[in-house]
């Protein structure tokens, strides 16, 4: 006789399978919010599937769906990164398997790698509806989410800024990194430069810095705009670094890794591991232009 399902596993196979399929059709990565808006676009649910859990605010299926990626990172399906859930290629050969298989094998593939897996009988926790949990895995869930939803918050905070904001918010990051910022191009044509840095406070020593803005949060870099951020550099010591608030397409990570002068591209994700990593040594000014609150969690 088959095992009846639970609520959990149904709700699973189907978020579980919508996610996999979603970032198939965008090129195997998608920012976690995206992915989680489309889910509902697509997803009929019901009223209990879509519960708001009254201790962490969170509705009932995306908090069953972060339950459940945990899986499928293990088994290899997917991983996360800064906001960003990517499909490997084992995760885009497993949509084959339909819905249910799809699940049961990254379970399978889960307890593979934790032998040891036990049984959280007296955990108290929103998902308590799970036939088979562990406090980790709860854990891991809902630290996933507090994540995303904190990145969401510093993401949505830089959209709100205007491009010259957020020139000045990478001229303080710079400056934080021990970068002498020599000019910030005001209002107007930069010819290609807005913000020019060097090593040491005169600019007698090399390289040049020229840094190209693009604050562009919905939108890839071009291979073009590299092009023209490679056009300002005169000097063959010039290094030239191209940040957005967006992300790079590739042709334009080609045409920087091919340029004969060094081309360093940041893209949104890692401005703010940047930000992070030097926000401890920043001027409470320097702070202000994109203030964070560090908060620690219980780890493994």
């Amino acid at each position: 006789m088959s095992k009846t399902k639970s609520k959990s596993q149904k709700i699973a196979e189907k978020t579980i399978f919508a996610t996999f399929q979603i970032l198939k059709e965008n090129g195997g990565e998608l920012r976690a919010r995206e992915v989680i808006d489309r889910i509902r676009e697509t997803v009929n649910f019901d009223e209990y599937e879509t519960h708001r859990f009254e201790k962490s605010g969170y509705i009932r299926w995306e908090s069953i769906l972060h339950f459940y990626t945990i899986d499928c990172m293990k088994a290899g399906y997917l991983r996360k990164q800064k906001g960003i859930w990517y499909l490997t290629q084992e995760g885009e050969h497993a949509i084959e398997l339909g819905p249910e298989k799809l699940l049961s094998s990254a379970n399978k593939l889960y307890r593979e790698w934790d032998n040891n897996r036990k049984v959280g009988d007296d955990v108290q926790t929103d998902l308590s509806d799970f036939n088979e949990q562990d406090a980790a895995q709860v854990q891991k869930s809902l630290l996933s989410q507090y994540e995303e939803d904190a990145f969401n918050g510093i993401r949505n905070f830089i959209i709100n800024k205007n491009p010259y904001e957020f020139q000045d918010i990478v001229a303080e990051l710079l400056a934080a990194m021990g970068y002498h910022i020599s000019d910030v191009a005001q209002r107007g044509a930069d010819n290609g430069i807005d913000i020019l840095a060097y090593t040491d406070p005169l600019g007698t020593r090399q390289p040049r810095i020229i840094v190209q803005v693009k604050h562009r949060p919905e939108a890839a870099i071009a291979a073009e705009d590299i092009q023209k951020l490679a056009g300002t550099l005169k000097r063959n010591t010039d290094v030239g670094i191209f940040v957005t608030s967006g992300k790079f397409s590739k042709p334009a990570k080609k045409e920087a890794r091919d340029f004969r002068e060094h081309i360093e591209l940041i893209d949104f994700e890692r401005f703010v591991s940047l930000w992070q990593e030097y926000y401890a040594k920043m001027t409470d000014e320097q702070k202000s232009y994109l203030p964070l609150h560090p908060i620690y969690f219980l780890g493994e």
